[in-house]
């Protein structure tokens, strides 16, 4: 990742943070400089900003570009456990591992190099390097996705997912024990405010987000949640778990609070780092199918990792 850093020259006149530095980077197009700037790529004064920042005068600029990806992924044989298929969409099981589409650092063995393989109809569908994307499942969660094959399929699921109308259930291993048995978690979720790599409830600027849970299983310190989104922002789950006191575990991201160090098992503490991912599976995915009108639901169950893990806990005196 190419890094740059500029100051903005104290004698000049006011000008927009965006505009400014479409003037410094000619290879760049504005819309991808905003994007950069929402992303955090780019900081005024080591702060992340809105492209509509007005710079005064003496201003340090810290860039970092991303590395640059194809325009458009390539085809690529990987197998694919598809639940469901047909002329409008396909439905399958994405393993925990695989990234869903092309970024930085991630150009080829992704979902999306997968489905241009298998999908012959594919290519274009909701963008070059997210074709047929509705939705997406974070690298380490495992469980249902549906993609979308056409573009009237893919507005319609699109429409479903904006307005909440999907029926998405995930399951959760978590450090802790609620007192009650189920519950309702709401905040804003958006950018943290100092690691531009996870989401936070506190950050200056966010989105509503709505998780329901339900404890399904008590293991001492552990417990195996039922979690059901009302809305999809991105890491939803692991920052609502982890601000209310009960983080996944394994999550490489969100710190456990030194959970895991205070485990004396030592057949648990491999389960976890054998895991080396948050334990979380998006088990059940339910939607109208686009074409037909009809009630679609999938449900699958959770991976070999996490299901030894539960096996190893329900028969352990914790």
């Amino acid at each position: 990742m190419d890094v740059m850093n500029l100051v903005f020259p104290v004698d000049s006149e006011p000008v927009r943070l965006d505009l400014f530095l479409s003037s410094q980077l000619a290879s760049e197009t504005r819309s991808t400089i905003q994007r950069l700037i929402e992303s955090g790529n780019i900081m005024v004064d080591g702060r992340e900003v809105r492209p509509s920042l007005k710079l005064k005068g003496g201003e340090s600029i810290s860039i970092q570009l991303p590395e640059p990806v194809a325009a458009r992924p390539l085809p690529e044989s990987i197998p694919l456990e598809v639940l469901y298929e047909d002329g409008d969409l396909i439905v399958i099981n994405k393993p925990a591992g695989m990234v869903v589409h092309p970024g930085p650092g991630n150009s080829s063995g992704t979902l999306v190099n997968a489905l241009l393989a298998h999908c012959t109809d594919l290519s274009g569908i909701g963008g070059e390097l997210r074709p047929g994307i509705v939705h997406r499942l974070d690298k380490g969660t495992s469980g249902v996705m549906v993609v979308a094959k056409n573009d009237r399929s893919h507005q319609a699921l699109s429409a479903q997912f904006s307005v909440h109308s999907i029926k998405r259930i995930y399951q959760a291993l978590v450090y802790g024990s609620p007192q009650q048995d189920s519950g309702r978690l709401e905040g804003q979720i958006g950018r943290h405010p100092t690691d531009r790599l996870r989401r936070s409830g506190l950050a200056r600027q966010g989105k509503h987000a709505v998780t329901r849970w339900r404890v399904r299983g008590r293991y001492g310190r552990i417990c195996l949640m039922e979690l059901r989104l009302e809305t999809g922002r991105t890491h939803q789950i692991r920052v609502h778990m982890s601000e209310a006191g009960f983080p996944l575990l394994g999550d490489p991201l969100y710190p456990d609070g030194g959970r895991f160090n205070n485990l004396t098992d030592p057949r648990l503490r491999k389960l976890i780092t054998t895991l080396a991912r948050q334990a979380l599976h998006a088990r059940t995915l339910g939607f109208i199918h686009p074409a037909s009108g009809n009630y679609l639901e999938f449900s699958v169950d959770m991976p070999a990792d996490m299901a030894a893990l539960l096996e190893y806990l329900e028969g352990s005196p914790l």
